[in-house]
């Protein structure tokens, strides 16, 4: 059965602008937020842990659409799912809402597993390992 990896956050007054909303890029580190958090609690691997291996997990492609401004105060329940997973990259939906149900911000980002040679000074893709593989298919939607 499919799954959506869920966490709430709140918007606290660092996120806001002079007008009391969600400034833009806010939203983008609490995406990155979301996402961090996933490899950490639902694949079980740590960005921490990823970095000391010479490994990370870059974005490559970003489409949000911001639908309605978020207040300082809110509650947003933000959630991820997996549309798509390739060898070496993931495909992934998202929603933040509201705590009245209302979607303030939606898209797809795709990320991309790969390797940081130091040497070369070079980032390459690499697939996925069987574990990841299979805690990722548990996403799709």
């Amino acid at each position: 059965m499919a799954q959506i990896f869920k966490k709430d956050e709140t918007i606290r007054f660092r996120h806001v602008d002079f007008a009391g909303i969600v400034f833009y890029p806010r939203f983008l580190e609490m995406l990155n937020d979301l996402v961090e958090d996933w490899f950490e609690e639902a694949l079980d691997r740590p960005f921490s842990a990823m970095h000391e291996h010479g490994k990370g997990i870059p974005t490559v492609d970003l489409k949000v659409q911001f639908k309605q401004p978020a207040r300082i105060g809110d509650v947003l329940s933000k959630s991820l799912w997996v549309i798509n997973l390739g060898g070496a990259s993931v495909h992934c939906g998202f929603t933040f809402t509201d705590q009245d149900g209302k979607t303030c911000l939606e898209g797809e980002v795709t990320l991309v597993n790969v390797g940081l040679h130091k040497g070369t000074n070079q980032i390459k893709a690499e697939p996925f390992s069987d574990e990841t593989k299979n805690r990722i298919l548990s996403f799709i939607i």
